[in-house]
């Protein structure tokens, strides 16, 4: 039975695929089979390559789905989620990546802002939402990953945020100033 490879993509629910993903859902073990089908696929218009390695099935792929494939291990957050929350009402058309890594990566007319985070924090998954094909961090992960990073930040909006997860979360990072600058916003009235 022959396998039509560009359909066994297509029935996947993921929009962007790495040249790993792909060899797995085509179970193709020999690399030079899979840069040779990858690049007809592509030639031929039916695969969209986006930056070596990573591949699309077309222009209308998940955009934060792609931003996580760049680098691995990551996650949306930062000003992403907190402006999608509310917490934030200033528009960034950046997408803002928490990974190991701190890079910024222009794909397509859109700019991916990674930052740096330490191992400690970015392996753990307390505060981080799995969504179909990416990761993203929870309101609570996202003010504590901006506070982390930024010394000094203005939220507009705290009110979102539950206390009770972001102090549930606060001992991933292990900084004594990240939990100094926590309660004095939580005790200082910043929430009402």
């Amino acid at each position: 039975m022959k396998i039509n490879y560009i359909l066994e993509l297509y029935r996947s629910s993921q929009t962007v695929f790495t040249a790993r993903d792909i060899a797995l859902i085509w179970r193709e073990t020999n690399r030079d089979n899979l840069k040779s089908r990858i690049n007809y696929y592509v030639n031929t218009n039916k695969l969209l390559s986006l930056r070596r390695g990573i591949y699309a099935k077309d222009e209308d792929y998940n955009k934060y789905e792609l931003a996580t494939k760049i680098y691995t291990p990551s996650y949306v957050s930062l000003e992403t989620k907190l402006v999608e929350a509310g917490i934030n009402f200033q528009y960034y058309q950046s997408i803002f990546v928490v990974s190991y890594l701190t890079r910024e990566i222009v794909i397509a007319g859109q700019r991916y802002i990674f930052k740096k985070i330490k191992d400690e924090a970015l392996g753990s998954m307390v505060g981080i939402d799995r969504r179909e094909n990416y990761s993203v961090a929870t309101n609570e992960r996202a003010f504590l990953d901006t506070l982390y990073l930024y010394k000094s930040y203005h939220f507009d909006n705290l009110k979102i945020l539950s206390w009770d997860l972001v102090y549930e979360i606060l001992p991933i990072y292990g900084n004594k100033r990240l939990t100094s600058k926590v309660d004095s916003l939580y005790q200082g009235g910043n929430i009402a």
